[in-house]
């Protein structure tokens, strides 16, 4: 486990953050207006949410997470960075939409909440997260220790496979899988001003321009052999495992197009790919 690059790419989230929020208009009148950012395909993943216990781990500024408590789950978001969960916190007062939100890296967390007998009945894990694990082993072990008997992780994730592809989605510019470190010298960008209104249903501003985070930070290529045994290996058994041709509000590569409801794919004249990953796993017992 990489703790150092942990703590370096806090850094960068904190400056990225800021950016990223920028963009969205009244988020708080958004949510109290019953508005939600979450996609068809974690909720379709996800299922009836009402009533559960729900998790959900590296929740950046708690959008998806207060989406979540909208239809019914009494939820929990964990984050490393301090920016978004200030952020967080402060969208759920001013929505009146009522979460739990720890500022901590998620290794301690899990660490500290399996110590506590802290259960929940789904765990949950989106867009962007895979990247930032550097021990996988490790994360899929604290999952399994706070989920319920019979409890579920869901998650949706873009594919490893558009890791391994250049700028252009034309050619293979990194290796696949492993866990091999990628370090960049300019951290985080502002990926909701190249999506503009996918990731800003509030409604988009104009907010930081230019923006250039002054934070290195360090990515980890996982593939799905890699995130798969390590979930069966922590005792979870698999029930889904789907891939899709497009990817929600993540432009991915140049010549990516807008097709509705805020996805993204290649163009017509290029072969479709995997783009999007999703997948559950169950805890058993009753």
């Amino acid at each position: 486990m990489h703790r150092d690059l942990h703590e370096i790419n806090r850094r960068a989230w904190n400056e990225a953050t800021r950016a990223h929020n920028s963009h969205k208009a009244d988020q708080a009148r958004f949510f109290r207006n019953g508005g939600s950012t979450l996609f068809p395909e974690e909720q379709e993943l996800l299922g009836d949410v009402r009533g559960k216990r729900l998790l959900h781990l590296q929740c950046n500024a708690g959008q998806d997470t207060l989406s979540l408590a909208q239809l019914g789950a009494h939820v929990t978001g964990v984050d490393i960075s301090d920016e978004a969960i200030a952020f967080a916190r402060r969208l759920s007062d001013e929505s009146g939409i009522p979460a739990t939100f720890y500022r901590a890296d998620v290794y301690d967390w899990l660490d500290e909440a399996a110590q506590r007998g802290e259960t929940f009945d789904i765990v949950f894990s989106s867009y962007g997260f895979l990247v930032w694990l550097s021990d996988l082993r490790s994360w899929a072990r604290g999952v399994a220790a706070v989920l319920a008997p019979g409890g579920r992780f869901v998650m949706i994730e873009f594919h490893p496979f558009l890791m391994m592809l250049d700028d252009q989605g034309q050619t293979i510019a990194h290796s696949y899988g492993g866990g091999q470190i990628w370090s960049f010298d300019e951290g985080i960008g502002d990926y909701v001003a190249w999506a503009g209104a996918a990731l800003a249903p509030s409604g988009y501003l104009e907010g930081v321009q230019n923006f250039r985070n002054p934070h290195p930070s360090h990515e980890f290529s996982w593939g799905i052999g890699d995130l798969v045994s390590t979930l069966l290996d922590a005792g979870l058994r698999l029930e889904t495992l789907r891939e899709y041709p497009y990817a929600n509000g993540f432009p991915a590569f140049e010549g990516t197009v807008a097709l509705p409801g805020g996805r993204f794919a290649p163009p017509p004249d290029r072969p479709t790919m995997p783009m999007m990953l999703g997948l559950t796993a169950r805890r058993d017992g009753v």
